[in-house]
């Protein structure tokens, strides 16, 4: 069906009510951005190359003209669309109408002020692959970073919200002790930068401030003296926009070849974390992000101002050792799963109707009751983890899948859910134990899910610039218009998975999706954060909110509300965040499973109004169900843990979970603010 045609069966789409301003679409066509200033004058800072490219009010003055402006929504012109075609470079294959809509609405709140979107509006909207995807604890993320960091052949630019001196950090600093001295083997020296945001009264003064070797070395972060890195010139900035700016993006950048998202900070927890690699043009818009980011001059400068990732030679890691990842049947080789999206079989979704009932097999036991053991390929005994304490570092994807998926798999006399458990059970939440049944064959946890060859689609940045005023008026801006969109937009399902949930403007835009007729189904962590959610203008707490929405909606809008509390693939219950054993900490919506946004925010009231936020919008179907379907096996949500109409879960005999926070926090829920802003500072609260 074309653009021009109009199904019938549709309901009504509908955009912002805003338009594409004709400076907004002069800047969308331009050739002009920070990186090709940046490359003509090495002596210029991002800052001053952003200076020179747009005269427009400040950030500040924006936020405040726009704040009170009509935002009464009207249908989306087949000409708006076409207009957002304009403003972007897809590549091979053209965008959507729903991933145009979002695009659409998130490129007009540039039209005040293109700061907002942390990148020049020229490289906004790009393309791109993505060869792999992490769902799993956070050790298996920092795996993957540690291999891409020693592969790096120019430079690395790696931005995290926390850096804390944990084994997390561990795996990434071995990684730069083995860079340096694979570089020093070729003769060659590697440029790093790190950017970080650790509460520093030098912030008030100087946000993005330089630091010193001294400070970087310390206990508290213990990165590596330049003398033991003789081959990496590694600079390190501290960054914080005060008082509520906060830099809450966590990415990394390969040789302008390979980015990642994701959602984790480095330090340890229990929280299951999710990271995408992306590679092709997106990269530079990625990189533009880093660089605005920096704000400074970079010294010494990274030596790939003038190699962008659209350079026709650079290589893709869809290459022959990537496709011989895949069996036949579309599963990693020696396993069961099913990752390739062509050869999966049809199912729901999401919800307890995702979770598939195979050959009389539920579970992993057949109708007689006897148990049926998850293959375990004879190459997995060769794989040895790779750990802090044990670096084994791979030579591509391939062999990073392999030794991870080796890793998750049952060792003899250990059943599938008990490897499970070995593998959630590090660190932080070491000891505990899993209560769920073994699996289906097919429904085996896979941490790394790579996928099969395919061509660029469209990929667009949608972020947020940190505001730092105590208020709540900075919401204009892409991230926050894409996701606004999506409820919108969507005809059929949206997804959310997100620690937690309770931004102002989010809460009617769910009610107003359900009533509609659009499942939404919102998988959130139970209890994360929930002491820093209960300070004033935060929003309040997860259970809060639950309650909230069930209690806005008619009956009809109740049947489309699908609340979830995170269950771990090993457990049957919600295990609340205080515990810190089984968290999650995904930040993702997927739009009618075809449209996805995947990055650093999170759904509350911090990351919509304050925070500094990165996310990538995906236009891939096929990418979309690998997603849905490794939430689906990597977690047991979907099964166990849905909440009644009134928001509370319970079990079979009517329990509710123990140690949960409850509807109502009491009297002095302010006073448990103050602590989990305090922990917030400290490290130890959600991010």
């Amino acid at each position: 069906m074309s653009r021009n045609e109009k199904d019938p069966n549709c309901k009504e789409v509908v955009s912002s009510g805003c338009k594409i301003e004709d400076h907004l679409n002069k800047w969308c066509q331009s050739k002009d951005s920070v990186l090709s200033l940046l490359a003509a004058d090495p002596n210029l800072t991002p800052a001053d190359a952003w200076q020179k490219l747009f005269h427009h009010k400040s950030l500040e003055r924006a936020i405040e003209d726009h704040h009170h402006r009509n935002t009464t929504t009207s249908p989306t012109t087949d000409e708006e669309l076409e207009q957002a075609h304009s403003c972007g470079k897809w590549g091979p294959k053209n965008p959507s109408d729903l991933f145009l809509r979002l695009y659409h609405d998130a490129l007009c709140t540039l039209n005040d002020d293109p700061g907002r979107g942390m990148v020049s509006p020229c490289l906004m909207g790009s393309s791109g692959t993505a060869p792999l995807t992490i769902i799993s604890v956070l050790p298996d993320i920092v795996r993957h970073m540690s291999n891409l960091i020693v592969r790096a052949e120019k430079e690395v630019f790696l931005a995290t919200n926390f850096w804390q001196n944990s084994v997390a950090s561990r795996y990434i600093t071995n990684a730069i002790r083995e860079l340096s001295r694979r570089a020093e083997a070729r003769g060659t020296r590697i440029v790093m930068k790190i950017i970080y945001d650790r509460g520093n009264p030098r912030q008030v003064f100087d946000p993005h401030y330089i630091v010193s070797e001294s400070e970087y070395v310390g206990g508290a972060v213990s990165l590596p003296p330049a003398r033991d890195i003789p081959g990496v010139d590694l600079q390190v900035m501290n960054y914080h926009q005060p008082i509520l700016g906060t830099f809450h993006a966590k990415f990394m950048m390969v040789d302008r070849r390979i980015g990642i998202i994701q959602s984790n900070n480095i330090q340890d927890n229990d929280n299951l974390e999710m990271m995408v690699q992306v590679e092709g043009p997106i990269v530079h818009s990625l990189y533009e992000m880093a660089m605005i980011s920096w704000h400074k001059k970079l010294d010494p400068p990274l030596p790939s101002f003038q190699s962008p990732a659209t350079n026709s030679e650079t290589p893709s890691s869809l290459n022959e050792s990537h496709a011989d990842i895949f069996s036949a049947a579309g599963s990693i080789k020696g396993h069961s799963a099913i990752i390739d999206p062509a050869k999966m079989p049809p199912r729901d979704p999401y919800g307890a109707k995702a979770s598939s009932i195979n050959d009389g097999i539920i579970n992993g036991v057949d109708e007689n009751g006897s148990s049926e053991p998850l293959n375990v390929s004879s190459r997995d005994n060769t794989w040895l983890e790779h750990t802090a304490d044990d670096p084994h570092y791979d030579k591509d994807i391939a062999d990073e899948v392999f030794r991870v998926q080796a890793a998750v798999s049952a060792k003899p006399e250990e059943t599938a859910m008990q490897a499970v458990t070995r593998h959630l059970n590090h660190t932080n939440s070491a000891g505990c134990s899993g209560d769920a049944p073994d699996c289906n064959q097919p429904d085996e946890m896979t941490p790394y899910i790579p996928h099969p060859a395919h061509e660029p689609f469209p990929i667009a940045l949608v972020n947020r610039a940190p505001y730092g005023r105590p208020n709540n008026k900075s919401i204009m801006t892409p991230q926050n218009a894409a996701w606004l969109s999506a409820l919108r937009n969507a005809k059929r399902n949206v997804f959310i998975q997100t620690p937690t949930l309770n931004a102002e403007p989010l809460i009617p835009a769910i009610v107003q999706a359900c009533e509609r007729g659009v499942d939404v189904y919102c998988y959130v962590c139970l209890g994360y954060n929930d002491a820093g959610e209960m300070l004033p203008m935060q929003g309040g707490h997860n259970d809060k909110i639950a309650h909230k929405l069930y209690s806005l909606l008619t009956p009809a809008g109740k049947q489309h509300l699908r609340w979830h509390w995170y269950v771990a693939k090993d457990q049957i219950r919600p295990i609340p965040a205080e515990k810190k054993k089984r968290s999650c900490h995904i930040k993702l919506m997927i739009v009618d499973e075809s449209v996805g946004i995947v990055g650093n925010g999170n759904q509350d009231t911090q990351s919509w109004f304050h925070s500094q936020e990165v996310n990538l919008m995906l236009d891939s179907p096929q990418i979309c169900r690998a997603w849905i379907d490794a939430l689906r096996r990597n977690q047991n949500t979907g099964i166990y843990g849905a909440v009644g109409e009134d928001g509370i879960w319970r079990d079979e005999q009517g329990n509710g979970v123990e140690g949960a926070t409850g509807i109502d926090a009491g009297r002095f829920s302010w006073f448990n603010g103050f602590v989990g802003a305090i922990k917030r500072l400290q490290g130890t609260g959600g991010f």
